[in-house]
């Protein structure tokens, strides 16, 4: 059965839209944080904990969500979810205090994760098995643009009629989607019964399973901790280095569409996605060997491979995850992976920065490569229990 019979064109428009706006949701904010600084008269720190923030219920909410999509289509869930995320975008733009932005980014992590759940779980039960990995790579794609386009657009739109505009148009286009969501038929492949709190348990006990998902909290790990300090590195290395220079710095992510698109060719070529896991993670590591170089333009080539090992473990380890699942229990499957993979970034975006002061860059790269050959050591078991 092909993705074009399960998942055509009706289907994919909704679903791949959905998700693009649920990560530009999540990183609009980004690129305003100095005007949202200078707005409400708040530090720089300040400004940051309105991205930060979201990680936490990020890192908690998917296991709520994976479990309550046992209960209920994800169809329902992403009825009820989106049109609060557009909402809860209004508030923003019309808030007139930093406290009340705090509690709508706060809110608007309870309903990313939900969203995200839901669409993964969505798109798991219109494929088969032998298209699963494929429609996780789609998805992966649309995950990484989105939080590409939504840095771009929010900047963009800010620049042109204010920052207020960014999230108003936000709020529109999610309204759209949220509209789009009537033409996908109700999910129905789960079956819907309220499971026992022990699945989750036997969940991580199953073959593959925990390795997995710990694999895919290195990754995050890792990728967050890059994203968040090299702002810094380059700032050291150059005193030219500005905001348009060290937004450049982030081109490379688009390089994730190539790999996760790719990533279903890969694996086959290597024998199989526990493989293709495992080599991402190797060239993962040997990419942070590049970033200890001083030469700026050695870093920005540097963080396309960076960015291209990561998307291909991530494109390839959701669809790995749903294909061991099978039909039963993808919601909560899913929803342990999003949160492992949350909680691995939220981690990552702080803690290493504290290594960062103490032992400098070189130190910093050290503790990263420590938790990516974790992470590889976990791609090792992933074979050992799985192939």
């Amino acid at each position: 059965m092909s993705i074009e019979s399960k998942l055509n064109a009706r289907l994919l428009t909704p679903v791949l839209l959905n998700t693009v706006l649920a990560l530009s949701a999540l990183y609009a904010p980004q690129p305003l944080l100095p005007t949202l600084s200078q707005t409400f008269t708040i530090s720089r720190e300040a400004a940051a904990g309105l991205t930060t923030v979201t990680f936490i219920p990020l890192a908690i909410a998917p296991l709520l969500y994976g479990y309550l999509l046992e209960s209920i289509s994800a169809t329902q869930l992403l009825k009820i979810a989106v049109p609060l995320l557009a909402l809860s975008e209004l508030l923003f733009a019309w808030a007139g205090n930093y406290p009340l932005l705090m509690i709508i980014r706060l809110f608007q992590g309870l309903l990313i994760p939900a969203i995200l759940t839901g669409l993964m779980t969505y798109i798991s039960q219109q494929s088969s098995s032998s298209t699963i990995q494929r429609s996780m790579s789609i998805y992966i794609a649309a995950t990484i643009f989105g939080g590409f386009i939504g840095r771009a657009a929010s900047g963009l739109i800010a620049t042109w009629f204010g920052w207020r505009y960014s999230f108003i148009i936000l709020a529109i286009s999610l309204a759209i989607g949220f509209l789009l969501l009537f033409f996908l038929p109700d999910s129905g492949n789960l079956k819907l019964n309220r499971p026992a709190p022990k699945i989750i348990l036997q969940t991580l006990q199953r073959p593959a399973f925990l390795p997995l998902y710990l694999a895919i909290f290195c990754l995050f790990f890792v990728f967050a901790a890059m994203m968040n300090f090299i702002p810094f590195r380059l700032t050291e290395l150059s005193s030219e280095a500005n905001e348009l220079r060290i937004g450049l710095m982030y081109s490379g992510y688009m390089m994730g569409i190539c790999t996760s698109l790719g990533a279903p060719a890969i694996c086959r070529k290597l024998g199989g996605q526990a493989r293709g896991i495992q080599l991402g993670l190797l060239a993962y590591g040997v990419t942070l060997f590049g970033l200890a170089f001083n030469q700026i333009w050695m870093l920005f080539a540097t963080m396309f491979l960076f960015c291209g090992a990561m998307f291909l473990v991530h494109s390839t380890a959701s669809g790995l995850i749903n294909q061991l699942a099978g039909e039963e229990h993808r919601g909560l499957t899913n929803g342990i992976y999003v949160a492992f993979y949350y909680a691995g970034g939220a981690i990552g975006s702080f803690a290493p920065g504290l290594l960062y002061r103490q032992s400098g860059w070189y130190g910093f790269l050290v503790a990263l490569l420590i938790v990516c050959l974790l992470g590889y050591l976990c791609s090792r078991r992933i074979i050992l229990q799985g192939e």
